[in-house]
């Protein structure tokens, strides 16, 4: 079954194009290294209704403010131990290039940030 890296974060809205561009040029490192998908999603519906169950919400859950979006975003690796291959790659190539580490200015309010691996159960 297929690992994916979860990653929750909260982006200011006048940040959206750098986080967007950053996060485009990771996709391409990930995706160079063995990454069998990239996702990156900015929060569309959310407050949708589902029949009456109750759940905490993204926004409540990062106590997102009106001027923030939220972002959902996930990689698809073959396995944890192919996760595990890429992500040396890829962090190795960051350390690598000096002006990409000089340069990263993180556009999100890492104390509202999550990240996880986890194992695909079901899949279709």
């Amino acid at each position: 079954m297929k690992y994916i890296d979860g990653f929750v974060l909260v982006v200011p809205k006048r940040k959206f194009s750098e986080y967007k561009k950053m996060a485009s040029e990771a996709g391409k490192v990930w995706k160079k290294h063995g990454a069998l998908e990239y996702f990156e999603c900015v929060g569309d519906d959310l407050y949708p209704n589902m029949g009456g169950m109750k759940s905490l919400g993204f926004p409540k859950m990062t106590k997102l403010k009106k001027n923030e979006s939220v972002w959902y975003s996930f990689i698809i690796y073959k396995s944890k131990k192919h996760r595990d291959l890429v992500n040396k790659k890829v962090m190795k190539e960051f350390d690598k290039d000096k002006n990409m580490n000089k340069d990263m200015k993180i556009p999100w309010d890492m104390n509202r940030f999550a990240y996880a691996g986890f194992k695909a159960i079901v899949e279709y």
